[in-house]
């Protein structure tokens, strides 16, 4: 990793801007090595396949957990299997409801680190509660203690990110991108891989260098006090992800939240006004789409927001009545691809946004009530209170 901390015009350097730059390099580099991994890997993905009734659950804590929100719905689809996505910290205080003893299980966990407490907890109690259990962790650090468990367990295979993922920033940038196209490459290798992905590697490559030193924003450099990200399907779990970096970045200063756009209206939407920015995700599947741009209308119509900002890799006549950004040309990307896309847009907005509150980006918390790796979990035996 170059040594020399990426600088923007204000003179602050941070790991931050370089993390975010450096993802589409990453991104191939991480391909390329599980070329070299895939068929070991496949023989022992293949014998679990081979049970009935087998589940599989993708899990970590905060943006590693919104990994599987994003990528569980189409890997279910692809694999014609029950995948879905649990948090740890979801795991660790409710196991009973999760793991079920007889069901074989694959626990896919995702860790920056491999150090938080609910991420190791997580897996003791699925070894505790489940018969046939196995784990893979997708992880960016070598030293961590999930690295260490797949390395001295039978029923463990770990999959290491290139080291410079292993951020050094305070939010999850190139961690969480990069375990996400690793763990769709390994489930999906069809959809997924170094030739396939390359294109939208390029396209990301171009979203970046569109942005010059970072100073500013493709969403614009207005006084809002509230950022709304909408998407549907997995590009919901993509809005969470970037409404959580916002919040992580600027401290809390800059009040972030995400919805779908059809449950939107269902409350959610109340919180629009005049100081607030709405950032919506336009799915490029011609059903899902509908209700994108209807929405996307109505808020048009309605003009209450500061500014409403719809982005996406085709035009759309609605999205033209208002600020849009339509992707670098490229070929038309499906939602899962589209999702690195918006959320390299959402990191540089809530860098930008982090800057402007005169807040630095890669220790943002100057409290120290949250931290780089979570502080303050006490982990309680199973069964300790009946």
């Amino acid at each position: 990793m170059n040594e020399t901390l990426a600088a923007n015009t204000s003179g602050t350097q941070t790991w931050t801007e370089e993390e975010i730059r450096q993802q589409p390099t990453s991104w191939m580099t991480a391909l390329h090595h599980l070329d070299n991994q895939r068929a070991e890997l496949d023989d022992w993905l293949n014998t679990f396949y081979a049970q009935p009734g087998g589940k599989i659950i993708l899990t970590g804590a905060g943006s590693s957990a919104f990994i599987g929100d994003i990528i569980a719905p189409c890997l279910a689809r692809q694999l014609q299997a029950n995948v879905v996505a649990i948090p740890t910290t979801d795991l660790v205080t409710n196991p009973m409801d999760y793991f079920h003893a007889e069901q074989p299980l694959l626990l896919v966990s995702f860790a920056r680190s491999g150090n938080s407490p609910e991420s190791v907890a997580a897996v003791q109690l699925a070894n505790q509660f489940v018969a046939n259990c196995r784990h893979l962790i997708i992880t960016c650090n070598a030293t961590g203690d999930l690295y260490h468990y797949a390395c001295e367990h039978d029923n463990a295979r770990v999959r290491l990110m290139p080291a410079e993922t292993h951020d050094r920033g305070f939010a999850m940038t190139s961690s969480i991108s990069t375990m996400m196209l690793s763990c769709l490459a390994i489930f999906a290798p069809q959809l997924f891989n170094s030739h396939s992905f390359a294109s939208v590697a390029a396209c990301c490559e171009a979203i970046i260098a569109s942005h010059g030193d970072f100073s500013q924003s493709a969403f614009g450099d207005l006084n809002w006090r509230r950022v709304v990200y909408l998407g549907s399907g997995g590009l919901q779990g993509a809005a969470r992800e970037s409404a959580l970096k916002v919040l992580e970045l600027t401290a809390g200063q800059l009040a972030a939240f995400y919805e779908s756009p059809v449950g939107f209206r269902h409350g959610p939407k109340s919180l629009v006004d005049d100081e607030t920015l709405v950032v919506v995700f336009v799915s490029s599947h011609p059903y899902t789409r509908q209700y994108d741009l209807d929405l996307l209308a109505e808020l048009h119509r309605e003009n209450i927001a500061l500014r409403v900002v719809a982005i996406s890799d085709t035009p759309a006549t609605v999205m033209e009545a208002g600020p849009h950004l339509y992707l670098p040309a490229s070929r038309t990307f499906n939602d899962i691809e589209l999702a690195f896309c918006f959320l390299v847009y959402a990191q540089i907005f809530a860098l930008t946004a982090s800057l402007k509150a005169g807040i630095t980006p890669d220790t943002p918390s100057a409290s120290g009530t949250v931290n780089r790796v979570v502080q303050g979990v006490v982990i309680h035996s199973w069964p300790e209170v009946r």
